[in-house]
Protein backbone atom coordinates (compact mmCIF):
# COMPACT_ATOMS: atom_id res chain seq x y z
CA UNK A 1 0.00 0.00 0.00
CA UNK A 2 1.19 3.51 -0.78
CA UNK A 3 1.57 6.21 1.87
CA UNK A 4 -1.38 7.16 4.07
CA UNK A 5 -2.44 9.62 6.73
CA UNK A 6 -3.78 8.16 9.97
CA UNK A 7 -6.30 9.95 12.16
CA UNK A 8 -7.40 8.43 15.49
CA UNK A 9 -10.54 9.86 17.08
CA UNK A 10 -10.09 9.89 20.86
CA UNK A 11 -12.14 12.84 22.11
CA UNK A 12 -15.14 11.03 23.61
CA UNK A 13 -16.07 11.35 27.27
CA UNK A 14 -17.46 7.85 27.80
CA UNK A 15 -20.13 8.72 30.37
CA UNK A 16 -21.12 5.08 30.77
CA UNK A 17 -17.61 4.26 32.00
CA UNK A 18 -18.46 6.25 35.15
CA UNK A 19 -14.86 7.32 35.59
CA UNK A 20 -12.82 10.51 35.72
CA UNK A 21 -10.27 8.80 33.47
CA UNK A 22 -10.74 9.59 29.76
CA UNK A 23 -12.30 6.57 28.06
CA UNK A 24 -9.40 5.88 25.70
CA UNK A 25 -6.99 5.60 28.64
CA UNK A 26 -8.81 2.66 30.21
CA UNK A 27 -6.59 -0.41 29.87
CA UNK A 28 -6.72 -3.54 27.79
CA UNK A 29 -3.98 -6.00 28.77
CA UNK A 30 -2.35 -3.38 30.95
CA UNK A 31 -2.09 -0.68 28.26
CA UNK A 32 -4.54 2.14 27.45
CA UNK A 33 -6.91 1.27 24.62
CA UNK A 34 -5.49 4.15 22.63
CA UNK A 35 -1.99 2.64 22.86
CA UNK A 36 -3.26 -0.53 21.18
CA UNK A 37 -4.73 1.50 18.31
CA UNK A 38 -1.54 3.55 17.93
CA UNK A 39 0.50 0.33 17.80
CA UNK A 40 -1.69 -1.04 15.02
CA UNK A 41 -1.45 2.25 13.11
CA UNK A 42 2.35 2.13 13.31
CA UNK A 43 2.33 -1.27 11.62
CA UNK A 44 0.90 0.49 8.53
CA UNK A 45 3.90 2.88 8.30
CA UNK A 46 1.86 6.06 7.81
CA UNK A 47 3.07 9.25 6.18
CA UNK A 48 4.25 11.78 8.74
CA UNK A 49 2.81 11.72 12.22
CA UNK A 50 -0.24 9.86 13.48
CA UNK A 51 -2.82 12.55 14.27
CA UNK A 52 -4.89 11.99 17.40
CA UNK A 53 -8.00 14.08 18.00
CA UNK A 54 -8.56 14.50 21.73
CA UNK A 55 -11.00 16.45 23.82
CA UNK A 56 -12.46 15.01 27.01
CA UNK A 57 -9.86 14.96 29.75
CA UNK A 58 -8.05 18.00 28.38
CA UNK A 59 -4.30 17.62 28.22
CA UNK A 60 -4.33 14.36 30.20
CA UNK A 61 -4.35 12.18 27.09
CA UNK A 62 -1.43 13.80 25.20
CA UNK A 63 0.50 14.18 28.46
CA UNK A 64 0.45 10.43 29.05
CA UNK A 65 1.14 9.39 25.46
CA UNK A 66 4.14 11.47 24.45
CA UNK A 67 5.97 10.27 21.34
CA UNK A 68 7.67 12.10 18.45
CA UNK A 69 5.53 10.28 15.86
CA UNK A 70 2.23 11.58 17.32
CA UNK A 71 0.49 14.86 16.51
CA UNK A 72 -2.44 16.19 18.53
CA UNK A 73 -5.56 18.09 17.49
CA UNK A 74 -7.99 19.25 20.15
CA UNK A 75 -11.74 19.05 19.52
CA UNK A 76 -13.52 21.52 21.77
CA UNK A 77 -16.48 21.31 21.91
CA UNK A 78 -17.21 17.80 20.64
CA UNK A 79 -19.67 18.24 17.76
CA UNK A 80 -19.51 14.81 16.14
CA UNK A 81 -17.14 12.59 14.19
CA UNK A 82 -17.13 14.79 11.08
CA UNK A 83 -16.20 17.80 13.18
CA UNK A 84 -13.46 15.73 14.86
CA UNK A 85 -11.75 14.78 11.60
CA UNK A 86 -12.05 18.40 10.48
CA UNK A 87 -9.75 19.38 13.37
CA UNK A 88 -7.08 17.02 12.04
CA UNK A 89 -7.16 18.17 8.40
CA UNK A 90 -4.45 20.87 8.71
CA UNK A 91 -1.97 18.19 9.81
CA UNK A 92 -2.62 15.77 6.92
CA UNK A 93 -0.90 15.38 3.57
CA UNK A 94 -3.59 16.08 0.93
CA UNK A 95 -1.76 13.95 -1.63
CA UNK A 96 -2.39 10.63 0.16
CA UNK A 97 -5.53 8.96 1.58
CA UNK A 98 -6.57 9.32 5.21
CA UNK A 99 -7.43 6.33 7.39
CA UNK A 100 -9.79 7.10 10.28
CA UNK A 101 -9.55 4.89 13.39
CA UNK A 102 -11.09 5.07 16.87
CA UNK A 103 -9.29 5.12 20.19
CA UNK A 104 -11.98 3.01 21.85
CA UNK A 105 -11.85 0.20 19.24
CA UNK A 106 -8.64 -1.41 20.49
CA UNK A 107 -8.56 -4.84 18.82
CA UNK A 108 -8.62 -3.86 15.14
CA UNK A 109 -5.91 -5.80 13.28
CA UNK A 110 -3.39 -4.31 10.87
CA UNK A 111 -4.14 -7.09 8.37
CA UNK A 112 -7.78 -6.01 8.17
CA UNK A 113 -6.82 -2.37 7.68
CA UNK A 114 -4.38 -3.32 4.94
CA UNK A 115 -7.23 -5.06 3.10
CA UNK A 116 -9.34 -1.91 3.43
CA UNK A 117 -6.55 0.30 2.13
CA UNK A 118 -5.95 -1.97 -0.84
CA UNK A 119 -9.66 -2.04 -1.68
CA UNK A 120 -9.96 1.75 -1.60
CA UNK A 121 -6.69 2.56 -3.34
CA UNK A 122 -5.85 6.24 -3.70
CA UNK A 123 -9.10 7.44 -5.26
CA UNK A 124 -12.03 5.53 -3.71
CA UNK A 125 -13.82 5.75 -0.41
CA UNK A 126 -13.38 2.57 1.65
CA UNK A 127 -15.66 1.48 4.50
CA UNK A 128 -15.14 -1.26 7.05
CA UNK A 129 -18.56 -2.84 7.57
CA UNK A 130 -19.88 -5.86 9.43
CA UNK A 131 -23.07 -7.93 9.37
CA UNK A 132 -24.73 -8.23 12.78
CA UNK A 133 -27.70 -10.38 13.82
CA UNK A 134 -28.80 -7.47 16.00
CA UNK A 135 -27.71 -4.18 14.41
CA UNK A 136 -29.33 -1.98 17.06
CA UNK A 137 -27.42 1.22 17.74
CA UNK A 138 -25.37 1.16 14.54
CA UNK A 139 -25.57 3.18 11.35
CA UNK A 140 -26.93 1.07 8.49
CA UNK A 141 -25.28 0.63 5.09
CA UNK A 142 -27.89 1.55 2.46
CA UNK A 143 -27.25 -0.07 -0.94
CA UNK A 144 -28.92 0.18 -4.35
CA UNK A 145 -28.22 -2.63 -6.83
CA UNK A 146 -25.49 -3.79 -4.51
CA UNK A 147 -23.63 -0.48 -4.48
CA UNK A 148 -23.30 1.62 -1.33
CA UNK A 149 -25.34 4.79 -1.60
CA UNK A 150 -25.26 6.22 1.94
CA UNK A 151 -25.12 5.49 5.66
CA UNK A 152 -28.10 6.26 7.84
CA UNK A 153 -27.80 6.51 11.62
CA UNK A 154 -30.33 4.48 13.58
CA UNK A 155 -32.06 7.50 15.08
CA UNK A 156 -32.60 8.90 11.59
CA UNK A 157 -33.47 5.56 9.92
CA UNK A 158 -36.86 4.44 8.63
CA UNK A 159 -38.38 1.11 9.64
CA UNK A 160 -37.11 -0.55 6.48
CA UNK A 161 -33.63 0.87 6.95
CA UNK A 162 -33.47 -0.37 10.54
CA UNK A 163 -33.97 -3.93 9.29
CA UNK A 164 -30.64 -3.75 7.41
CA UNK A 165 -28.04 -5.97 9.11
CA UNK A 166 -24.92 -4.56 7.43
CA UNK A 167 -23.66 -1.78 9.65
CA UNK A 168 -20.96 0.87 9.67
CA UNK A 169 -18.02 0.31 12.01
CA UNK A 170 -16.85 3.93 11.65
CA UNK A 171 -13.45 2.92 10.32
CA UNK A 172 -12.90 4.28 6.83
CA UNK A 173 -10.33 5.50 4.34
CA UNK A 174 -10.92 8.48 2.06
CA UNK A 175 -8.91 10.68 -0.31
CA UNK A 176 -7.63 13.51 1.89
CA UNK A 177 -8.07 16.10 -0.87
CA UNK A 178 -11.77 15.12 -1.00
CA UNK A 179 -12.12 15.47 2.76
CA UNK A 180 -10.95 19.05 2.35
CA UNK A 181 -14.13 19.65 0.31
CA UNK A 182 -16.57 17.39 2.12
CA UNK A 183 -15.96 18.08 5.81
CA UNK A 184 -16.54 21.87 5.77
CA UNK A 185 -19.81 21.20 3.89
CA UNK A 186 -21.28 18.83 6.49
CA UNK A 187 -24.57 19.80 8.12
CA UNK A 188 -26.01 18.88 11.50
CA UNK A 189 -29.69 18.60 10.69
CA UNK A 190 -30.18 15.22 12.32
CA UNK A 191 -31.51 13.70 15.53
CA UNK A 192 -28.21 14.22 17.34
CA UNK A 193 -27.50 17.72 16.05
CA UNK A 194 -23.97 16.56 15.18
CA UNK A 195 -21.72 16.67 12.12
CA UNK A 196 -21.61 13.02 11.04
CA UNK A 197 -18.52 11.74 9.27
CA UNK A 198 -20.77 9.14 7.65
CA UNK A 199 -22.47 11.85 5.58
CA UNK A 200 -19.41 11.96 3.33
CA UNK A 201 -20.57 8.65 1.81
CA UNK A 202 -23.51 10.34 0.06
CA UNK A 203 -21.19 13.17 -1.03
CA UNK A 204 -18.78 10.67 -2.55
CA UNK A 205 -21.61 8.92 -4.40
CA UNK A 206 -22.89 12.24 -5.74
CA UNK A 207 -19.42 12.96 -7.13
CA UNK A 208 -19.31 9.55 -8.81
CA UNK A 209 -16.63 8.06 -6.52
CA UNK A 210 -16.69 4.33 -5.93
CA UNK A 211 -17.44 3.25 -2.38
CA UNK A 212 -15.69 -0.03 -1.54
CA UNK A 213 -16.43 -2.15 1.53
CA UNK A 214 -14.36 -4.71 3.44
CA UNK A 215 -15.39 -6.85 6.39
CA UNK A 216 -13.12 -8.05 9.23
CA UNK A 217 -12.52 -11.74 9.85
CA UNK A 218 -14.05 -11.44 13.34
CA UNK A 219 -16.63 -9.07 14.81
CA UNK A 220 -14.50 -8.45 17.91
CA UNK A 221 -12.02 -6.50 15.76
CA UNK A 222 -14.51 -3.65 15.42
CA UNK A 223 -16.20 -3.79 18.81
CA UNK A 224 -15.95 -0.53 20.74
CA UNK A 225 -15.95 0.15 24.46
CA UNK A 226 -18.60 2.27 26.13
CA UNK A 227 -18.85 0.60 29.54
CA UNK A 228 -16.77 -1.37 32.04
CA UNK A 229 -18.60 -4.56 31.07
CA UNK A 230 -17.66 -4.08 27.41
CA UNK A 231 -14.09 -3.35 28.48
CA UNK A 232 -13.97 -6.62 30.45
CA UNK A 233 -15.46 -8.55 27.52
CA UNK A 234 -12.79 -7.28 25.12
CA UNK A 235 -10.09 -7.99 27.70
CA UNK A 236 -11.08 -11.66 27.75
CA UNK A 237 -11.25 -11.84 23.96
CA UNK A 238 -7.78 -10.31 23.73
CA UNK A 239 -6.38 -12.72 26.33
CA UNK A 240 -7.97 -15.69 24.54
CA UNK A 241 -6.28 -14.57 21.31
CA UNK A 242 -2.93 -14.36 23.12
CA UNK A 243 -3.47 -17.79 24.67
CA UNK A 244 -4.25 -19.34 21.29
CA UNK A 245 -1.12 -17.79 19.77
CA UNK A 246 1.02 -19.12 22.64
CA UNK A 247 -0.35 -22.63 22.25
CA UNK A 248 0.26 -22.53 18.49
CA UNK A 249 3.89 -21.72 19.36
CA UNK A 250 4.03 -24.84 21.55
CA UNK A 251 3.42 -23.39 25.01
CA UNK A 252 1.43 -25.70 27.31
CA UNK A 253 -1.31 -23.79 29.15
CA UNK A 254 -3.16 -25.56 31.96
CA UNK A 255 -6.24 -23.47 31.13
CA UNK A 256 -6.21 -20.99 28.21
CA UNK A 257 -9.03 -19.05 29.88
CA UNK A 258 -6.91 -18.32 32.95
CA UNK A 259 -3.82 -16.44 31.82
CA UNK A 260 -3.18 -12.70 31.61
CA UNK A 261 -0.45 -11.25 29.42
CA UNK A 262 -0.07 -7.50 29.90
CA UNK A 263 2.88 -6.85 27.69
CA UNK A 264 5.13 -9.21 25.72
CA UNK A 265 5.64 -12.85 26.68
CA UNK A 266 8.50 -14.57 24.85
CA UNK A 267 8.65 -18.35 25.27
CA UNK A 268 11.11 -21.05 24.28
CA UNK A 269 10.22 -24.68 23.64
CA UNK A 270 8.49 -26.95 26.17
CA UNK A 271 7.35 -24.10 28.39
CA UNK A 272 4.39 -24.86 30.66
CA UNK A 273 2.22 -22.33 32.48
CA UNK A 274 -0.29 -23.19 35.19
CA UNK A 275 -3.49 -21.28 35.93
CA UNK A 276 -3.87 -17.61 36.87
CA UNK A 277 -0.33 -16.55 35.98
CA UNK A 278 0.08 -12.84 35.18
CA UNK A 279 2.85 -11.56 32.91
CA UNK A 280 3.56 -7.82 32.72
CA UNK A 281 6.05 -5.83 30.67
CA UNK A 282 8.59 -7.96 28.80
CA UNK A 283 8.96 -11.48 30.17
CA UNK A 284 11.26 -14.09 28.64
CA UNK A 285 10.84 -17.78 29.50
CA UNK A 286 13.62 -19.98 28.16
CA UNK A 287 13.30 -23.63 27.08
CA UNK A 288 11.74 -25.98 29.60
CA UNK A 289 10.59 -23.31 32.07
CA UNK A 290 7.64 -24.27 34.29
CA UNK A 291 5.46 -21.57 35.83
CA UNK A 292 3.26 -22.60 38.75
CA UNK A 293 -0.22 -21.29 39.54
CA UNK A 294 -0.94 -17.73 40.70
CA UNK A 295 2.48 -16.30 39.86
CA UNK A 296 3.14 -12.69 38.84
CA UNK A 297 6.15 -12.03 36.59
CA UNK A 298 7.07 -8.51 35.49
CA UNK A 299 10.01 -7.52 33.25
CA UNK A 300 12.11 -10.59 33.97
CA UNK A 301 14.13 -13.37 32.34
CA UNK A 302 13.83 -16.98 33.45
CA UNK A 303 16.61 -19.36 32.41
CA UNK A 304 16.32 -22.84 30.88
CA UNK A 305 14.53 -25.53 32.89
CA UNK A 306 13.91 -23.23 35.85
CA UNK A 307 10.82 -23.82 37.98
CA UNK A 308 8.77 -20.98 39.37
CA UNK A 309 6.50 -22.42 42.02
CA UNK A 310 3.05 -21.20 43.09
CA UNK A 311 2.35 -17.64 44.30
CA UNK A 312 5.80 -16.33 43.44
CA UNK A 313 6.31 -12.66 42.47
CA UNK A 314 9.26 -11.70 40.26
CA UNK A 315 9.95 -8.13 39.11
CA UNK A 316 12.91 -6.74 37.14
CA UNK A 317 14.96 -9.81 37.93
CA UNK A 318 16.87 -12.67 36.29
CA UNK A 319 16.72 -16.34 37.21
CA UNK A 320 19.41 -18.76 36.07
CA UNK A 321 19.04 -22.19 34.53
CA UNK A 322 17.78 -25.11 36.63
CA UNK A 323 16.85 -22.82 39.51
CA UNK A 324 13.81 -23.41 41.72
CA UNK A 325 11.97 -20.33 43.01
CA UNK A 326 9.10 -20.46 45.48
CA UNK A 327 6.45 -21.20 46.43
CA UNK A 328 5.63 -17.79 47.94
CA UNK A 329 8.99 -16.26 47.04
CA UNK A 330 9.61 -12.67 45.97
CA UNK A 331 12.38 -11.46 43.68
CA UNK A 332 12.49 -7.68 43.64
CA UNK A 333 14.25 -5.35 41.18
CA UNK A 334 17.93 -6.04 40.77
CA UNK A 335 17.84 -9.69 41.82
CA UNK A 336 20.25 -11.69 39.63
CA UNK A 337 20.34 -15.43 40.27
CA UNK A 338 22.82 -17.93 38.84
CA UNK A 339 22.37 -21.62 37.97
CA UNK A 340 20.66 -24.11 40.28
CA UNK A 341 19.78 -21.48 42.86
CA UNK A 342 17.00 -22.36 45.31
CA UNK A 343 14.88 -19.55 46.74
CA UNK A 344 12.15 -20.95 48.95
CA UNK A 345 8.96 -19.92 50.69
CA UNK A 346 8.77 -16.39 52.10
CA UNK A 347 12.26 -15.47 50.96
CA UNK A 348 12.81 -12.01 49.48
CA UNK A 349 15.78 -11.05 47.31
CA UNK A 350 16.37 -7.41 46.34
CA UNK A 351 19.20 -5.77 44.38
CA UNK A 352 21.44 -8.77 44.99
CA UNK A 353 23.39 -11.31 42.98
CA UNK A 354 23.19 -14.93 44.09
CA UNK A 355 25.73 -17.20 42.40
CA UNK A 356 25.40 -20.82 41.31
CA UNK A 357 23.98 -23.51 43.63
CA UNK A 358 23.32 -21.18 46.54
CA UNK A 359 20.19 -21.63 48.63
CA UNK A 360 17.85 -19.60 50.80
CA UNK A 361 15.02 -21.98 51.46
CA UNK A 362 12.98 -20.40 54.25
CA UNK A 363 11.98 -17.02 55.66
CA UNK A 364 14.95 -14.85 54.71
CA UNK A 365 15.65 -11.35 53.42
CA UNK A 366 18.69 -10.66 51.25
CA UNK A 367 19.02 -7.04 50.14
CA UNK A 368 21.96 -5.20 48.55
CA UNK A 369 24.19 -8.26 48.77
CA UNK A 370 26.67 -10.20 46.69
CA UNK A 371 26.26 -13.90 47.45
CA UNK A 372 28.81 -16.39 46.15
CA UNK A 373 28.48 -20.01 45.03
CA UNK A 374 27.16 -22.86 47.22
CA UNK A 375 26.16 -20.50 50.01
CA UNK A 376 23.48 -21.73 52.41
CA UNK A 377 21.38 -18.96 53.95
CA UNK A 378 19.59 -20.34 56.97
CA UNK A 379 15.95 -19.85 57.86
CA UNK A 380 15.23 -16.42 59.31
CA UNK A 381 18.50 -14.85 58.11
CA UNK A 382 18.23 -11.11 57.57
CA UNK A 383 20.69 -8.91 55.74
CA UNK A 384 20.26 -5.58 57.56
CA UNK A 385 21.15 -3.27 54.71
CA UNK A 386 19.56 0.03 55.84
CA UNK A 387 20.87 2.18 58.69
CA UNK A 388 17.91 4.54 58.64
CA UNK A 389 19.47 6.91 56.14
CA UNK A 390 21.66 4.93 53.72
CA UNK A 391 21.86 1.43 52.33
CA UNK A 392 25.02 -0.64 52.56
CA UNK A 393 26.24 -3.77 50.80
CA UNK A 394 27.00 -7.20 52.22
CA UNK A 395 29.38 -9.73 50.63
CA UNK A 396 28.92 -13.43 51.37
CA UNK A 397 31.72 -15.43 49.76
CA UNK A 398 31.61 -18.96 48.33
CA UNK A 399 30.61 -21.91 50.56
CA UNK A 400 29.62 -19.75 53.54
CA UNK A 401 26.73 -20.84 55.79
CA UNK A 402 24.51 -18.68 57.99
CA UNK A 403 22.63 -20.25 60.86
CA UNK A 404 18.94 -19.73 61.50
CA UNK A 405 17.84 -16.30 62.76
CA UNK A 406 21.12 -14.63 61.90
CA UNK A 407 21.33 -10.87 61.30
CA UNK A 408 24.12 -9.58 59.08
CA UNK A 409 24.54 -5.86 59.71
CA UNK A 410 25.93 -4.25 56.57
CA UNK A 411 28.50 -3.34 55.47
CA UNK A 412 30.31 -6.61 56.21
CA UNK A 413 32.04 -9.45 54.40
CA UNK A 414 31.43 -13.07 55.31
CA UNK A 415 34.57 -14.93 54.27
CA UNK A 416 34.81 -18.00 52.09
CA UNK A 417 33.68 -21.17 53.86
CA UNK A 418 32.71 -19.29 57.04
CA UNK A 419 29.88 -20.45 59.28
CA UNK A 420 27.74 -18.15 61.40
CA UNK A 421 26.05 -19.76 64.37
CA UNK A 422 22.28 -19.64 64.72
CA UNK A 423 20.86 -16.59 66.42
CA UNK A 424 23.94 -14.44 65.81
CA UNK A 425 23.88 -10.71 65.13
CA UNK A 426 27.08 -9.96 63.20
CA UNK A 427 28.30 -6.41 62.62
CA UNK A 428 31.96 -7.09 61.78
CA UNK A 429 33.65 -9.01 58.98
CA UNK A 430 33.55 -12.78 59.43
CA UNK A 431 36.87 -14.56 58.78
CA UNK A 432 36.92 -17.43 56.27
CA UNK A 433 36.75 -21.11 57.23
CA UNK A 434 35.83 -20.35 60.85
CA UNK A 435 32.73 -20.55 63.05
CA UNK A 436 31.52 -17.17 64.30
CA UNK A 437 28.94 -16.96 67.07
CA UNK A 438 27.64 -13.58 68.21
CA UNK A 439 25.04 -14.14 70.90
CA UNK A 440 24.83 -13.93 74.67
CA UNK A 441 24.89 -17.06 76.82
CA UNK A 442 21.46 -18.24 77.95
CA UNK A 443 20.62 -17.35 81.59
CA UNK A 444 18.01 -19.12 83.68
CA UNK A 445 16.49 -17.11 86.56
CA UNK A 446 15.19 -19.24 89.41
CA UNK A 447 12.07 -18.31 91.33
CA UNK A 448 10.66 -16.18 88.54
CA UNK A 449 6.92 -16.25 88.01
CA UNK A 450 4.93 -15.12 85.01
CA UNK A 451 2.71 -12.07 85.78
CA UNK A 452 -0.95 -12.87 86.40
CA UNK A 453 -3.66 -10.86 84.73
CA UNK A 454 -5.76 -8.96 87.27
CA UNK A 455 -9.52 -9.31 87.14
CA UNK A 456 -11.40 -6.11 86.45
CA UNK A 457 -13.95 -4.91 88.95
Amino acid sequence: MSSINVVILAAGQGKRMRSALPKVLHPIAGEPMLVHVIGTARELHPTGKICIVYGHGGEQVPAILTSPDLAWARQEPQLGTGHAVLQALPMLDPAVPALVLYGDVPLIRAETLQQLLLAAGNASLGLLTVDLPDPSGYGRIVRERGRVRRIVEEKDASGAERSIREVNTGILVAPTHALLRWLPALGNRNAQGEYYLTDIVAMAVDEGLTVETVQPSAVWEVQGVNSKSQLAALERIHQENIAQALMEEGVALADPARIDVRGQLICGTDVSIDVNAVFEGIVELADGVRIGPHCVLRNCRIGPNARIEAFTHIEDAQVGAESIIGPYARLRPGARLGREVHIGNFVEIKNSTVADQSKANHLAYVGDATVGCRVNIGAGTIVANFDGANKHRTIIEDDAHTGSNSVLVAPITVGRGATIGAGSTVSKDVPPEKLTVARTRAITIGGWKRPVKHKRD
